[in-house]
């Protein structure tokens, strides 16, 4: 005891209740990283879950952005977007009857104005075969930009 009456504690003992504080903490620490690990299993069966997209020109653009990525098909959501604000203003049932693909009976349609025969040639496996269908209209577009000119972030006018 020490002179004004109270206990002293001894070194180890203070090095003993800061190690069970510290462990304690430890222990509080740990716990969401073990439910987060054996949380994990699950993983596998979310990643095989399909990506969902939006129905507007975001999601359309993003959706085709997949599907080029997985046949090889260069382009990006910026050079794609351009295009589209330049051809239809984003309206997947534009059509132009009035060029001379028009002129010849076989007008221009949809989001990036692509004739049927280009469509046809271009179509990607994995969408519609439509070519008012936006996803399909994008990635044959892009599919034909990237034989001709490389990638859709080549095309700078009426391509």
């Amino acid at each position: 005891m020490t002179a004004n009456g109270q206990y002293r504690r001894s070194r180890s003992a203070r090095i003993a209740r800061k190690l069970a504080v510290a462990g304690t903490g430890v222990a509080v620490l740990a716990l969401p990283l073990i439910g987060a690990t054996s949380a994990s299993a699950a993983t596998p069966a979310a990643a095989t879950t399909a990506t969902t997209y939006t129905n507007n020109l975001d999601g359309w653009i993003r959706q085709s952005l997949d599907i080029m990525a997985q046949h090889g098909i260069p382009g990006s959501y910026n050079g794609i977007y351009r295009n589209i604000m330049r051809e239809s203003s984003g309206n997947p049932y534009a059509i132009n009857n009035w060029d001379s693909n028009a002129a010849k009976g076989t007008p221009s349609k949809g989001l990036l104005q692509v004739i049927d025969p280009t469509f046809a040639a271009y179509h990607v496996p994995g969408t519609a075969f439509d070519p008012y269908d936006p996803v399909a209209n994008i990635t044959a577009a892009c599919n034909y930009a990237a034989a001709r000119y490389g990638s859709i972030d080549n095309v700078f006018g009426a391509y």
